[in-house]
């Protein structure tokens, strides 16, 4: 019987090509798109799920009350490990970890290289494995150093790295005492080697007793056998009890939720980007439900066409289950050629996906679970989509079929219908999320940064830059590379400190205010093209004093209460008084979607890790360009010359949004195109259905044109209820997704009118093909058997 079923089922394919190819083509690009986005779901959440020890493996977090509200970070201070592994015997291991990035220099080779400052533990609780070395002693020394396969073939090619010594910034050596399996895309970790923490205390100072600098990552494993509640209650106070520090409180997040949940609120996790991710397997399950729509109305409009099969085999003993298992059987059938294509689909696509997506996602062919989730994946298809075409044509009365008065139901409120209302129902909200995230991004994008940013470009102080700075800064402007010059402690479009630190005339002591600290050596407003409101620029070079002058922003100075600014003493860690002499128009440090924070911009007296500089408006880019290497070259000889335009780096911050807008996007037209199959499907159903009915209109007159609005009316009504239960939806949604956002755009109904007028067009030219072919069809054809 099964091999009777199969060849039936395979004739009706090969006999209706142009059926069965519609049907494989909507169900491979929506199995293939849903694919797709479950291929990003599983990396997204497989970050640092791989570490063996995973269970156990926690980062530490601070927690305090600034301005009103309970914060949550997690960079807590250096000395914590020490405290961790001494006085808490529940703590299996523990490690910091910090920025590094030192030249390496390997015979005529010298690399700008990124890593990390870890403690020994490291290697021991993250499951990064090393193809040569030893986890246990591959940092036990300040001298040795472990780098990746890629930083090992960048440095010594084809060579065994093993022992070989690696110059660091001109100042020391490392020996390579491991190699590290390249890092895996799904890791919150981006190092090129580790060195040990030692080193960092040579470099920088020892801080073992400072427990109010909060700068380091600390990552710990817990014992077995030990809840995360428990060794909560146990170390919430440890800052309290080794410092003199008593308003934070400490608590562990697991790894499991690093990627996912990692947005705090309040003391409260509120997510992250568990919310994208559950966005996008929405969607997937719509295109797939919507391809699986498309299958069931392709089906059914060929119902008439095989209800006398249908009634000869129930006369012939056929049952209703029999019957259902052959047309599910027709489905699975469809659904494994779709399969197969759509796999296909998805490998050629996978590498521009990945481009999109910034992943390095592929299809695990070698691996035995895969084809078992492919498999049933193709079964679920198969059945979703058949079963309501099965019950459909399963149920058909014999007597009526073969007696020739079988008539296919053409309800108000047919199955048909309402699944073409859920498949442009969905196609429209997402048409109109994709603009809502659009307008939102160009909004974001648009918003006065309060800076010049174009033509403003950074580089990093290595090597010998802050020892010569002043004759770069010189050189820069009297060859006129540049027209202003400054350096600071943190590009421009990155905050690196923030501090609680300060105090000032009429500042309630109990009241805690954080700040943005940006530090500079004066030149800073002209360079950056920032508007001072008040007061002057800070210049040590006029203003010996200026020292220990600071600029206030405008939200620093409606938090400080201050009416006159300049001249006003605010006092750093209660014992060092800096002095106001200008305030500046509020511009972006961080996040375009935020309020602008209050900072405190500081005088000479200062860490600095940057040289900011604007170039000549009057030369090329490219000719400046070229000047400015030229000069640090000549002062800092060793290092390449490694810059980043501001205007460049500003634009990474929207990186998050527009990829989540393009996907969107994508998606929502591959809906439409799905949608428009479904369509196609039930235009010829219905023209089918009333192939008489236009045949005696023509005859008693009726125009093409006329015809073909009788028939297109009934779609675009479909349509119009579709376009009324998505505008409610899609708002929602998206009012609820801008609330995220501090600066958004309103949502206005020209919105819904441009996704309504999209929607229409596209209706009318899929049904306009199917109800001009049946208005121009000869009505004596339709008419010949009455």
């Amino acid at each position: 019987m099964f091999k009777n079923y199969l060849k039936i089922t395979w004739r009706n394919l090969l006999k209706n090509k142009s059926f069965t190819a519609i049907n494989i083509a909507g169900l491979a690009i929506g199995m293939a798109s849903a694919a797709l986005i479950l291929f990003w779901v599983q990396n997204e959440m497989s970050y640092d799920q791989f570490h063996e020890k995973g269970d156990r493996l926690y980062v530490m977090y601070n927690q305090s009350v600034f301005d009103g509200k309970l914060w949550s970070w997690n960079t807590t201070p250096k000395p914590m490990v020490k405290a961790l592994k001494q006085d808490y015997p529940q703590v299996e291991g523990a490690s910091r970890q910090n920025d590094a990035n030192f030249l390496f220099t390997v015979g005529d080779k010298h690399l700008n290289l990124s890593g990390s400052f870890v403690d020994p533990d490291f290697l021991t609780m993250f499951s990064f494995p090393l193809v040569k070395g030893n986890v246990n002693d591959a940092l036990s020394s300040i001298k040795k150093i472990v780098i990746t396969e890629a930083t090992a073939k960048k440095l010594f090619g084809n060579e065994n790295a093993m022992g070989k010594t690696i110059k660091i910034d001109s100042v020391d050596y490392m020996t390579v005492a491991g190699v590290m399996k390249d890092l895996p895309n799904n890791t919150k970790f981006h190092f090129e080697y580790l060195m040990p923490w030692k080193y960092w205390e040579k470099v920088n100072g020892g801080e073992e007793n400072n427990w109010g600098n909060n700068s380091v990552r600390t990552y710990i494993t817990l014992k077995p056998g030990i809840s995360e509640s428990a060794f909560n209650a146990r170390v919430k106070n440890i800052t309290r009890s080794h410092s003199d520090i008593k308003d934070i409180d400490v608590f562990i997040h697991p790894a499991s939720k690093w990627r996912l949940y990692s947005k705090f609120e309040n003391g409260k996790n509120v997510g992250g980007n568990i919310t994208t991710v559950r966005l996008f397997l929405i969607i997937a399950g719509f295109i797939l439900l919507i391809a699986c729509i498309n299958f069931m109305n392709l089906s059914t409009a060929r119902s008439e066409k095989r209800a006398k099969e249908v009634g000869i085999r129930k006369v012939v003993g056929a049952g209703k289950s029999s019957l259902m298992a052959q047309f599910l059987g027709e489905s699975i059938m469809i659904a494994i050629i779709a399969g197969v294509v759509a796999l296909i689909i998805v490998q050629l696509s996978l590498s521009g996906f990945n481009l999109l997506t910034q992943k390095q996602l592929f299809i695990p062919y070698k691996q035995p679970v895969f084809w078992l989730i492919f498999l049933s994946f193709i079964l679920l298809t198969g059945l979703l989509s058949g079963s309501y075409p099965a019950l459909y044509l399963s149920s058909f009365a014999p007597v009526k079929v073969l007696k020739g008065t079988f008539k296919a139901a053409n309800a108000a409120l047919s199955p048909r219908k309402v699944l073409v209302v859920v498949q442009f129902t969905f196609a429209i909200v997402l048409i109109i999320c994709t603009i809502i995230v659009k307008q939102q991004l160009d909004y974001a994008q648009n918003r006065d940064t309060g800076y010049a940013k174009t033509k403003l470009v950074y580089t990093m102080m290595v090597g010998n830059v802050d020892k010569n700075y002043r004759l770069i800064r010189n050189e820069l402007l009297s060859t006129g590379a540049a027209s202003a010059v400054t350096k600071t402690s943190a590009p421009m479009t990155e905050g690196w400190s923030d501090t609680w630190g300060y105090d000032w005339q009429g500042k309630n002591p109990e009241e805690k205010i954080d700040f943005n600290v940006f530090n500079t050596d004066g030149s800073f407003t002209k360079t950056m093209g920032l508007k001072i409101i008040e007061g002057r620029d800070i210049d040590p070079a006029q203003y010996p004093s200026d020292s220990l002058a600071i600029l206030l922003n405008e939200a620093a100075v409606k938090v400080m209460g201050f009416k006159h600014p300049v001249g006003q003493i605010v006092r750093r860690d209660g014992n060092v008084n800096l002095t106001v002499v200008g305030v500046v128009k509020d511009f972006i440090l961080q996040s375009p979607y935020d309020p602008v924070k209050q900072m405190i911009i500081q005088g000479p007296k200062s860490w600095f890790n940057v040289v900011h500089f604007k170039l000549n408006d009057k030369l090329s880019t490219a000719q400046s360009m070229k000047m400015a290497e030229n000069v640090f070259k000549k002062y800092n000889p060793e290092y390449p010359f490694e810059y980043k335009f501001v205007d460049e780096a500003y634009g990474t911050k929207f990186e998050s949004e527009q990829r989540i807008g393009t996907l969107a996007s994508l998606f929502a037209g591959l809906t439409i195109f799905i949608s428009c199959l479904g369509l196609f499907g039930l235009a010829t159903y219905m023209a089918q259905n009333r192939i008489k009915e236009i045949g005696v209109r023509k005859v008693l007159g009726a125009s093409v044109m006329g015809v073909t609005t009788m028939l297109s009316k009934d779609f675009l009504k479909l349509v119009a209820i579709a376009f009324l239960v998505a505008t409610p939806v899609a708002w929602y949604s998206m009012h609820n997704w801008l609330q995220g956002y501090t600066y958004r755009i309103d949502i206005s109904i020209w919105i819904f009118a441009l996704a309504a007028l999209l929607t229409t067009i596209i209706s009318i030219i899929t049904v306009s093909f199917q109800a001009v072919k049946a208005a121009l069809a000869n009505p004596v054809k339709s008419l010949r058997s009455e």
